[in-house]
């Protein structure tokens, strides 16, 4: 699996449990607010040196009676073939596993969820869940994504194991009250939250350079 980024202790990515982060390198959108886009845009990853898979399996076996869980992030996760071999041999050490995905692949969440190898699942949602208001946000057009969107919230919602889904607020892309027609999508489903959207060295800015 492609890992370009490792932080190594993080007390704010799992919920209540100290975790390393997994940073996977490459994704299929191009949000403009990410904030990383060494890991989303191509031309930039020379910027981080992939880091071996088996030395991050080697710092997590040293570490098995300090963390409690992995975090892998992306960039999208998802994209990686080998993802569920990596996450077995993170499960066989004791670690809980959570995932963030933009749920654009729910043929490998399924087998995740299957094969019991996460115990939570973050997933973005990044606008309303219509093909119209997600091309607005991720940078290609969203039409034949919608339905494995619609298919992984389902997923989530009834994996049994933790979950939450999240937005990021946009200015002058998001409408005012979105945050409600999205609970609404989502059958007012409690896990749910919005995050402020921050500036910084964004997806956008450097596709503008």
């Amino acid at each position: 699996m492609k890992i370009a980024g490792l932080v190594k202790q993080s007390f704010i990515d799992y919920p209540d449990r100290m975790a390393c982060v997994i940073f996977t390198q490459g994704c299929n959108f191009r949000c403009g607010y990410c904030h990383n886009p060494s890991l989303v845009l191509p031309h930039l990853f020379g910027q981080n040196k992939l880091i071996d898979e088996q030395e991050v399996l080697q710092y997590l076996e040293g570490r098995k009676d300090w963390l409690e869980g992995v975090v892998i992030t992306g960039g999208e996760p998802t994209i990686h073939g080998d993802l569920p071999d990596f996450i077995k041999r993170v499960k066989q050490m004791g670690y809980c596993v959570k995932l963030d995905s933009n749920g654009t692949n729910p043929d490998m969440l399924e087998q995740l969820l299957a094969a019991k190898l996460l115990d939570f699942i973050a997933m973005d949602i990044k606008s309303n869940p219509d093909a119209e208001s997600y091309t607005k946000v991720i940078g290609k057009d969203a039409t034949d994504l919608m339905p494995n969107i619609w298919r992984s919230i389902k997923l989530i919602q009834n994996s049994g194991i933790g979950y939450q889904f999240r937005t990021t607020l946009i200015p002058h892309v998001h409408p005012v009250g979105i945050a409600d027609d999205i609970i609404n999508f989502l059958e007012y489903d409690n896990n749910y939250i919005t995050q402020q959207y921050r500036d910084g060295d964004t997806v956008a800015k450097n596709l503008a350079e």
